[in-house]
């Protein structure tokens, strides 16, 4: 049905610090000449959380022409500032406050926030994705109370696979919120982090949960250049195109895995996108 269509602009891991700038005043063209009815960005607007990056992040998007929903990354809690980081993590998103971990009604459609990005855990990588409980729970709470018939896109950071042992999970309790929400049949996770594309449909005891990540539009490129995913809702189907400035073909932009970082692959066995553009060199990271 044609009242039933939205169009949804998918963004993730802009990196402020390291962004590239060129993609980012395509995608603004875009947003400016589509009108999706919603933009959701899945964290990392920043490299190191420092003032000066929040506050290009914040410039930035606050000049987007389409409402948005803002999710944090791991990179977007201070990295330098302790207190900070335990106190008031949240604190430097004060000038998009509104758009943080928004849930948005499109109608036959809602974006849900679940937060994956924490201020600590108990293993050394801080990086990786946790779902607490009490995010968790926030999460079901907003789905369980739409309208019903309602179909939902749920908005993380992290993928929610516990990818390696119990010690290197991806994103710990990831599984156990797969399970949640392929109980309430929920369309698809978005989600970013590991700076290539996908799309996937990831088993659960509860039933398939259909996983799409997006790209960086960062100068930090895993094997695919920068993109972001204009996805389709037509009232029962969600069809997602990834979108390049080199005009690639959104399958060889996908990879078929989830890598257990954000890193560009240099091992065999990695997983890798067909168009293979893995940088010779890391980008920097300072």
């Amino acid at each position: 049905m044609a009242t039933e269509f939205r169009r949804i602009f998918h963004l993730s891991d802009i990196h402020f610090g390291l962004e590239n700038n060129r993609a980012l005043d395509w995608v603004k063209q875009e947003i400016s000449d589509k009108c999706p009815d919603a933009v959701a960005i899945t964290g990392d607007l920043t490299m190191r959380a420092r003032h000066r990056e929040f506050a290009a992040a914040t410039q930035w998007i606050n000049s987007l022409d389409a409402p948005v929903t803002v999710g944090v990354g791991n990179h977007d809690l201070p990295y330098f500032n302790l207190f900070e980081r335990f106190a008031t993590p949240y604190k430097r998103f004060r000038g998009m406050q509104e758009k943080v971990e928004r849930e948005l009604d499109l109608g036959s459609l809602a974006i849900v926030p679940l937060k994956t990005a924490v201020r600590m855990q108990p293993r050394l990588n801080w990086s990786k994705g946790w779902v607490s409980p009490r995010a968790l729970e926030r999460c079901l709470a907003k789905i369980d109370s739409l309208p019903k018939g309602t179909r939902v896109l749920v908005a993380v950071h992290h993928p929610l696979r516990e990818v390696g042992t119990e010690g290197t999970a991806l994103t710990k309790h990831g599984d156990h919120a797969l399970r949640e929400l392929a109980k309430r049949g929920v369309e698809a996770v978005l989600s970013g982090h590991v700076h290539d594309a996908f799309d996937i449909l990831e088993n659960t005891q509860e039933g398939a949960v259909r996983m799409v990540g997006a790209g960086t539009l960062s100068k930090r490129t895993r094997s695919t250049p920068p993109s972001f995913n204009e996805i389709e809702w037509d009232g029962s189907t969600l069809k997602v195109c990834v979108r390049n400035l080199e005009h690639i073909e959104t399958r060889d932009m996908q990879i078929d895995d989830v890598p257990e970082n954000a890193m560009p692959p240099r091992h065999e066995g990695e997983p890798v996108a067909p168009v293979r553009q893995v940088p010779r060199v890391d980008p920097p990271v300072h």
